[in-house]
């Protein structure tokens, strides 16, 4: 097994590289997460505050959330059946703090002003590109409560119709839902929805990405993510600018 300690994730280090390798559907969650934390503000949310963690997957950032600090979390995932979701969180000691939910991202069954933060890693951007979509969601906030997201993204937007040239042969239509910080900033801006706090661009993001992707291509016990993480390590190499990585968007609700 690789070593995957990172110098800049101190408490994803402490969680078992196996377990994560075995239910990831992606990017490393816990080190986007980790990113994310000190912009949400997640240290300053008072113990049993409620969190939604929208487009969960396999709960890993949940159990995070609850874990290290203490929130109460509703793990909502469209792909990963709740009971499956149920089974890990149980085995990870944290059934009382987390709740799994089967959810579609436009038909969350919540009231409004539920939740005191909304979580998204790896997620948004299959469904918070429509303009239309942040107003209704950050109704599911309290007023004041922030939301914030981290996304695959592009450092600039492609001009035309065109994807960035060394990407062309990897690239795939669904790509074009990675947008750069400065689209996230002004689609989450004009929404009206929020007050934009961060929407940056995460320095070396595509180095975890391939490194992360390189150790789940060999180690990944589910053939289908191996060839997924494959594809990503293909994809990333042929990405000699650097143009790939990861944006945070964080915003607090009006």
């Amino acid at each position: 097994m690789a070593d995957l300690t990172h110098s800049r994730c101190p408490r994803s280090n402490t969680y078992d590289a196996r377990w994560l390798i075995e239910n990831q559907m992606g990017p490393h969650p816990l080190w986007l997460l980790e990113w994310l934390a000190p912009a949400l503000g997640l240290e300053a949310l008072p113990a049993g505050a409620r969190v939604l963690d929208l487009g969960c997957g396999r709960a890993l950032t949940s159990v995070f959330l609850a874990r290290e600090y203490d929130l109460r979390v509703t793990a909502a995932d469209l792909w990963i059946e709740a009971d499956d979701n149920a089974r890990r969180i149980e085995r990870a000691g944290v059934a009382d703090r987390v709740l799994p939910v089967h959810a579609e991202a436009h038909d969350l069954p919540f009231g409004e002003g539920t939740f005191d933060a909304i979580v998204s890693i790896d997620a948004y951007q299959y469904f918070g590109t429509d303009d239309l979509y942040l107003p209704t969601l950050t109704r599911l906030l309290k007023p004041g409560g922030r939301i914030g997201v981290v996304v695959p993204s592009l450092r600039e937007e492609p001009e035309g119709t065109e994807p960035p040239e060394r990407l062309k042969p990897h690239w795939e239509p669904a790509f074009w839902c990675f947008h750069s910080p400065g689209w996230w900033r002004r689609h989450w801006t004009r929404s009206g929805a929020v007050e934009v706090e961060a929407a940056d661009w995460q320095p070396d993001g595509w180095r975890d990405w391939l490194r992360w992707s390189e150790v789940c291509a060999e180690e990944s016990p589910s053939e289908f993510m191996a060839g997924l993480a494959r594809d990503s390590v293909r994809l990333l190499e042929a990405d000699t600018d650097h143009l790939l990585g990861f944006t945070r968007v964080v915003g607090r609700r009006l």
